[in-house]
């Protein structure tokens, strides 16, 4: 009877471990296509020569606006570059840029990026002086250590 209850003990744990793991990967599995990973000027030209990322893929590009690139149309679409002072990806957003939005400041932009060109559709830019993303200050320290 004692051997009974601990094989059925067993089996309740190995069916509980079983359970887990296959509901964390359907979790997973849901979630990928709603990740947007992040990558600086950089990267981005690197991933796209190696064929690693393609037109449908929803990314992040960041870096600093680079000074004298915003151009205003007479549309609401902007263009603009950003760089992370070793290479630089032209950005073209239609919408209202954040107020916070200025040229030699940090901002991340959302979208896709489609022969050489990044079409944004949304823009994030900085809060106040000191702020700049951790994504685009780890990723303008990674291409400085590139050229050096």
């Amino acid at each position: 009877m004692a051997r009974l209850r601990k094989k059925q003990r067993i089996m309740l744990l190995v069916f509980g471990g079983v359970a887990l793991a296959l509901s964390t990967v359907l979790v997973s599995l849901a979630m990928r296509d709603s990740i947007v990973f992040f990558f600086g000027p950089s990267e981005l030209m690197a991933k796209e020569a190696s064929g690693e990322i393609g037109a449908d893929r929803r990314l992040r590009v960041g870096g600093m606006v680079l000074e004298g690139s915003v151009e205003r149309g007479t549309s609401e679409t902007v263009r603009f570059t950003v760089t992370d002072m070793k290479n630089e990806v032209d950005v073209s957003y239609k919408g209202v840029l954040p107020d916070l939005f200025a040229e030699g400041q940090g901002v991340v932009a959302e979208g896709y990026f489609e022969e050489g060109h990044f079409r944004a559709v949304s823009v994030l830019a900085k809060h106040d002086e000191k702020y700049m993303p951790r994504e685009v200050t780890s990723a303008m320290e990674a291409a400085a250590t590139l050229t050096e």
